[in-house]
């Protein structure tokens, strides 16, 4: 038996069950639709909603020969935790793990040493068929198939660097019968009286903002063509009916000849569905945004980070802060819902440069904004900027990226106080009442004198 699972649990994960916005792993599900495209047989153990102690009852009943699992940041411990079960367990001495994702180009001898049999590096598809079909043949695991890194006695071997699929258009749709989707559909009406579920129509991201990880698809830009896009949008209506869908792509207004095409398809076939995406204030312009407003989008996250030049071309980022606000306003001004994401604690950052973010954000005033402090993820250009002055609080196999800390202009607890000045600030400007006006005026002060303290 060959499975797939991808090692995310929310009932381990308090934050995120009270936000309660799951989504289907969609790239584990493409795994999964290559591999029936090649008439190889396989489980998908869809973990979302399920334990880790579900996960290994599941596991001793089956006894798979081979499980893939899709790894990142946020799966990272409860991955080691699922590859030490297998290796520790006699009764899944014959088990072995292939762990792909992410995660796993920067850190491949880590995830060796701590267990994996072998690695998928990059993209997931043909490698994984190779491997399985292998061991489907041989019962033992190959050491030329391309994109794989392995272990042999203490030194890690990489195969040669595999090829991107060209044409992503070839792919199949994911395979979403392979999970119970109504229970992500269900999640979501109950705690927010919509169901959502997310389409990717592109891999790979090419701009150059160097806190962003290119492990999987490097700098490559690569779109699935709109007439496609809007079959995997008619399959869902007919099948599951969400009443929102999320576009999961890092730039979706990338290409506006794209734009053109995916609108004419849309009005052409008469599929609409209200749908959400994340872009770019410099691929936004008002054309744009009536494609966007005639084609059924509802909220669009505009990119941001800073409000300071300054921080915005450290990240380089390559985007001006003035057309960043034009683009939320405008937005705003078709009946669209803006949000944006702001980033603080990156180096060099002062407390002028707060300001600045809090200023750009009551004058653009979004429907929706995000505040998260910086993190280097290994790979990243950030992560070798600061790697000198990086301090892990445990090893390695405890904690994600996220949880480390790098020599910042201030300490991390002045960000983490700068946090909460920035959202009091903002609801400051907002507040209608004289009472909730003091109330986040105290707040703010509060967070500031807090920043000084720290």
């Amino acid at each position: 038996m060959i499975l797939l699972t991808h090692g995310y649990f929310l009932k381990d994960d308090p934050k995120e069950l009270e936000i309660m916005k799951p989504y289907v792993p969609l790239g584990l599900l493409y795994i999964s639709a290559y591999l029936e495209n090649k008439n190889i047989e396989h489980e998908v153990y869809d973990s979302t909603f399920s334990s880790f102690d579900d996960l290994k009852i599941y596991l001793l009943k089956n006894k798979p020969a081979l499980i893939g699992i899709y790894t990142n940041l946020m799966t990272k411990v409860s991955v080691l935790r699922i590859t030490e079960f297998v290796h520790n367990h006699p009764e899944l001495k014959n088990c072995k793990v292939i762990l792909g994702g992410p995660e796993i180009r920067y850190n491949a001898e880590n995830y060796l040493l701590n267990g994996a049999d072998m690695l998928v590096v990059g993209e997931g598809e043909p490698t994984f068929f190779e491997i399985a079909e292998y061991h489907k043949q041989h019962k033992t695991l190959p050491t030329e198939i391309n994109g794989t890194a392995y272990l042999k006695d203490t030194t890690v071997f990489f195969t040669p660097e595999r090829s991107l699929v060209k044409d992503i258009n070839t792919l199949p749709m994911p395979a979403r019968k392979k999970i119970n989707l109504a229970l992500y559909g269900n999640a979501w009406k109950k705690h927010h009286g919509y169901s959502m579920y997310s389409i990717s129509t592109m891999r790979g991201c090419p701009y150059t903002c160097k806190w962003c990880s290119r492990a999987v698809y490097g700098g490559t830009y690569r779109r699935r063509s709109p007439k496609l896009v809007v079959d995997e949008l008619e399959y869902l209506k007919q099948n599951y009916d969400p009443d929102r869908v999320w576009f999961v792509d890092d730039v979706f207004t990338i290409s506006h000849k794209w734009m053109n095409e995916f609108k004419e398809e849309i009005l052409k076939r008469n599929v609409f569905i209200p749908y959400e995406i994340i872009t770019r204030a410099d691929r936004l312009n008002e054309e744009i945004i009536k494609i966007l407003k005639e084609t059924g989008c509802f909220r669009v996250w505009i990119g941001a980070e800073s409000g300071s030049q300054k921080v915005i071309d450290a990240m380089d980022r390559r985007v001006n802060v003035k057309e960043v606000r034009e683009m939320i306003i405008k937005t705003k001004e078709y009946g669209i819902e803006a949000g944006t994401f702001i980033m603080l604690g990156y180096p060099g950052e002062n407390k002028e440069d707060i300001k600045e973010t809090i200023n750009h954000l009551k004058i653009s005033d979004p429907s929706y904004y995000t505040v998260t402090l910086a993190y280097p993820i290994k790979g990243t250009p950030l992560h070798t900027e600061v790697n000198d002055t990086i301090v892990t609080p445990a090893s390695w196999n405890k904690i994600s990226d996220r949880e480390n800390d790098f020599t910042r202009t201030h300490s991390k607890k002045f960000y983490q106080y700068a946090i909460r000045w920035v959202y009091n600030e903002v609801n400051y400007s907002k507040a209608a009442s004289f009472s909730n006006k003091f109330k986040y005026k105290a707040k703010s002060i509060l967070a500031q004198s807090l920043m000084l303290l720290s």
